[in-house]
């Protein structure tokens, strides 16, 4: 059984700064890559950032400059860094990982968090 943990949301005032990160445990046997999604009230679940395992990245315009993701192989956990907070990042962020693990065969898939509130006051 494979899970992605989220932690690091929270309520943060405008201008501010949180860090999430989640940690995939399970029968993980190689990770392509990670990643954070949020889904606003009434509104659809949209990219943020995301990171390959070599590092490669990729924003979403409204995050670019603000937002840095990061990632650590070895414990197979992502970071993001979010700078300069905007009532409209308020949002649930879901971490996700495209990854290959053990079931009875290997088996690649892609495997989401439970989600994170962050709340952005203005």
């Amino acid at each position: 059984q494979v899970q992605l943990v989220e932690s690091g949301g929270g309520l943060v005032q405008a201008g501010g700064s949180l860090t999430l990160s989640c940690a995939a445990s399970g029968s993980i046997l190689t990770i392509s890559l990670m990643g954070w999604y949020r889904q606003a009230p009434g509104d659809q679940r949209e990219l943020v950032a995301k990171i390959t395992s070599g590092g490669n990245t990729n924003y979403a315009d409204s995050v670019k400059g603000r937002f840095t993701i990061s990632i650590e192989n070895v414990k197979n956990t992502v970071s993001m860094q979010m700078d300069s907070l905007k009532p409209e990042d308020t949002a649930v962020y879901y971490c996700y990982g495209d990854l290959v693990y053990m079931s009875r065969l290997p088996r690649r898939d892609n495997i989401w968090g439970q989600g994170t509130q962050v709340t952005v006051s203005s």
